[in-house]
């Protein structure tokens, strides 16, 4: 069989809160350059993604895909731990 190609949005991001019940809170960080001094500038975003073996600890990094929306704020499911976090 084939595999589907997905046309869903995908991000890297680090974990920064895991307190809630199959949820994790992810910042994505990503360079853009200012269009007046050319200088290049970090920016950062949050998403709320579903964790559903609440698997994800602080610090991780993870892969995250858009889904439907699972919640007021959840659009998107952690679909694996690229690394784990270094105690």
């Amino acid at each position: 069989m084939e595999e589907q190609k997905s046309n869903r949005k995908t991000r890297v991001g680090t974990v920064l809160s895991s307190k809630m019940d199959k949820t994790v809170v992810v910042m994505v960080e990503r360079l853009i350059q200012d269009s007046k001094y050319r200088k290049f500038v970090r920016r950062r975003d949050r998403f709320k993604a579903h964790d559903a073996q609440n698997a994800c600890s602080v610090g991780d990094r993870v892969l995250i895909e858009e889904s439907r929306p699972i919640s007021k704020d959840k659009r998107w499911l952690v679909v694996k731990i690229l690394e784990k976090a270094a105690i």
